[in-house]
Parts: structure tokens; C-alpha cells; sequence
């Protein structure tokens, strides 16, 4: 059983990814739950992570998975079980505090297309058509339309994306910088990045260092979808 302060922070962590696709920093965290310093917000997260609501990522900082939620508000196994993830926070920089999902979208399950493969690397074939489907809660969802996608490749990793994942996309055809979106480039050509606008042009930027920016013109890049929610598999 989880302490007032352990569930206020899951549902914190958990209602940011719904509305981000990524995590608080310990600051916003420390904030949201009123303590005064951070030494508070480790004790709480490792009070989680032992009772199994969360787990670390090694080798990256702040990098959390929300592993599951208490029973009262976590949704039932669908059809294939997948443990829907959080991924690295710091990456996107402060973010506004969500609104509260829509009524129609909590406590029930939802059947999620997956869409084939996007690639976290070097852009493959645009996206496919749907190939199976998801259950989710609707708890990790916020509302409109969704798609899920296989990421294939590495580019994103230090997001805490990694080869294999999918990734929970809310079709919109609009991004703010820092958002992470699946890009349609040349309308051939799909790949997952973190959106920034430079000037009248859109940079398609890597969470790897090893890769660089690609930098190209507005009428070359299309919005999809920006990432809501990242489920991996047990």
C-alpha cells in the first residue's frame, strides 16, 4: 500500500507522460508535492521503485519507467501485456503542469493500431499499415486519435527510447519545440525526433550524440503525431 505522498508522486509522474511523453525533473517534482528539498523526492521514488511501481534505467539520469499503477486505477491485461514507460526527463525542458483527461478516456481500456515501423536512426519507409493492435488503459492516454509504432534504431536513446519499444502517438499535424514527433519527410520518408524550429526551417533533432541534426525546409517536413506514451515489452 502506497503513503499519500508515493501515490500523489506515481500520479504525477504518470499524468506528465500522458500529456509530454516525458517525465518531471526533480524540481518540478519536488513542487508539484509542496517538500523542500529533493533528498525527499529520492526517498519517494525509491520507496516505489521497491514496492515495483517504477524502475531506473541505468546510466541515465532522471531516467524513470512507471512499471504499473495501483490496482484502483490501473486498467486490466489486454490481449498482449506491455509495460507502459516514462522516458528520460531534462530532455524537454520545463513543461506546464497537465490538465486532467477527459472523462470518456479514464478507467476503461482502449485498442491501440500499431502502425508498423518508425525509425530512431536513419528514416525508412513511410508509415505502414496496421499490422495489430494494443490494449491500454486509458489511464496513459490523453484525448484524440492514437497510433502506436515499433522504433527501430538507436538515435533516441538518450530519451530513453530504445530499439524495440513502441511508442504511443497522438495524431496532430502541429508540434512545439521539444516535442518528440513522428516526421513525414518528402512524404516518403517516416523518423521519430525531437521538433525545433530554426528560423522559417524545422531541425529534426537526435537524442544521440552520434547523430546529427537534420535541418530542412517546412514544405519538406509533415507532423504526424507527437509521442504521448512509450510501452515496453515484458
Amino acid at each position: 500500500m502506497l503513503t499519500r505522498k508515493q501515490h500523489e508522486l506515481l500520479r504525477f509522474i504518470h499524468e506528465r507522460l500522458r500529456e509530454t511523453g516525458v517525465p518531471p525533473s526533480f524540481d518540478e517534482m519536488k513542487d508539484a508535492l509542496d517538500l523542500k528539498s529533493k533528498s525527499g523526492i529520492h526517498r519517494l521514488i525509491t520507496a516505489l521503485e521497491e514496492r515495483g511501481f517504477i524502475r531506473r534505467l541505468p546510466n541515465r539520469a532522471r531516467a524513470l519507467e512507471v512499471i504499473r499503477l495501483p490496482e484502483s486505477t490501473s486498467g486490466a491485461a489486454g490481449q498482449r501485456r506491455f509495460t507502459p514507460s516514462v522516458v528520460e526527463g531534462g530532455l524537454a525542458g520545463k513543461a506546464k503542469a497537465p490538465p486532467q483527461p477527459a472523462a470518456d478516456t479514464r478507467d476503461r481500456e482502449m485498442s491501440i493500431p500499431v502502425m508498423g515501423r518508425i525509425a530512431a536512426g536513419t528514416p525508412i519507409s513511410a508509415i505502414q499499415t496496421r499490422s495489430h493492435s494494443i490494449t491500454l488503459s486509458g489511464d496513459f492516454l490523453a484525448q484524440g486519435d492514437h497510433f502506436a509504432l515499433e522504433v527501430r534504431g538507436d538515435s533516441m536513446v538518450e530519451a530513453g527510447i530504445l530499439d524495440g519499444d513502441l511508442v504511443v502517438i497522438r495524431k496532430q499535424d502541429n508540434a512545439n519545440t521539444g516535442d518528440i514527433i513522428v516526421a513525414l519527410i518528402d512524404d516518403e520518408e517516416a523518423t521519430l525526433k525531437r521538433f525545433r524550429r530554426r528560423g522559417s526551417s524545422i531541425a529534426l533533432e537526435a537524442a544521440n550524440q552520434a547523430y546529427e541534426t537534420r535541418v530542412l525546409g517546412p514544405d519538406r517536413v509533415k507532423i504526424q503525431g507527437k509521442l504521448v506514451s512509450l510501452v515496453r515489452r515484458y
